[in-house]
């Protein structure tokens, strides 16, 4: 199964970068001649540059990034962040460069856009610390992530014709690595990494077939997904347990909740710009960052 897209709150906002200067532009080098005499000077370009809509998003995610580097660079991995550039460039495959251009990402801005994502949810963990009422609400409907192996298929022929294989006995490791059209886990005997039905990365149709699986067991029927047809195999199917045994990964998917809440995260970010003081001295771009300061005013939920 092809995994979406997940990134931060800010993937809405391009990050693509124009080297917009927060203090304006004195300059007058010349950026482009024309005819015998004519010119553009960078203080035209920049004058011009500011005027178009998407600046003030440009120069807010510039300044995002910078604050949130300054502030929470040390918590953050470029190890991480490459791992998690390859996985999306693996995903997508040849692929991966159309992705970019239809989505107006080179791959610095699109590296820089992931690494927003680790140092916000940096920036969340320092202001938000989870209550024990908060997790054991979270505990209520807690279950335990479970492993899989699938096979993604395009038609649900195809899919019927791998489950029946299987029941005649075929390997599926070796059925997913002929059928499978997930690139990224067909050579791996099509297994996933561990998930649980918070996940955002896949159909709810697809998490709902797997909980019902037990260990050793998979699905008799194709199970409709966006992206065709899966056929899905349990590998590890944990019992819920204790409160007290599961209270670190409540705590994680609290925070995964809390990091896709958009209202919470402008508020992490807010603050972050606040601590950081930053302060946009260009008139006509001084309201780029009024987003973050309404937030930054019903910013009352934080608990330090």
């Amino acid at each position: 199964m092809k995994k979406k897209i997940k990134l931060s709150f800010l993937a809405l906002a391009s990050l693509t970068l124009l080297g917009v200067s927060v203090t304006g532009c004195s300059n007058n080098s010349e950026v482009a001649q024309y005819g015998n005499n004519k010119k553009i000077t960078q203080e035209e370009f920049y004058n011009e540059l500011k005027q178009n809509p998407a600046s003030k998003t440009v120069l807010a995610n510039m300044l995002i990034y910078d604050a949130l580097k300054e502030a929470y660079g040390n918590k953050m991995s470029q190890k991480e962040v490459n791992k998690a550039y390859n996985t999306y460039k693996n995903q997508y495959g040849d692929q991966f460069n159309a992705f970019l251009a239809n989505n107006n990402y080179t791959p610095k801005t699109f590296k820089q856009l992931i690494e927003i994502n680790f140092l916000s949810k940096a920036a969340l963990k320092a202001q938000m610390k989870p209550t024990q009422a908060q997790l054991k609400a979270e505990w209520k409907n807690y279950q335990p992530k479970i492993t899989v192996q699938h096979i993604l298929t395009t038609s649900q022929e195809t899919a019927n014709d791998v489950i029946s294989q299987l029941d005649a006995g075929a390997s599926f490791d070796s059925l997913a690595n002929k059928y499978s059209v997930d690139n990224a886990t067909s050579t791996k005997a099509g297994k996933l990494a561990p998930f649980n039905m918070t996940d955002k990365k896949y159909d709810s149709t697809f998490k709902k077939a797997a909980y019902k699986l037990k260990d050793g067991e998979y699905t008799f029927q194709p199970v409709k997904v966006t992206n065709g047809y899966e056929v899905i195999k349990m590998i590890k199917h944990p019992k819920k347990g204790s409160f007290s045994a599961n209270k670190k990964a409540l705590t994680q998917e609290l925070y995964d909740k809390w990091a896709n809440n958009s209202q919470i995260m402008q508020n992490v970010i807010s603050q972050v710009l606040k601590d950081q003081k930053v302060e946009i001295k260009d008139k006509d771009l001084k309201s780029a960052l009024d987003q973050y300061k309404s937030a930054g005013k019903s910013n009352n939920k934080i608990t330090k």
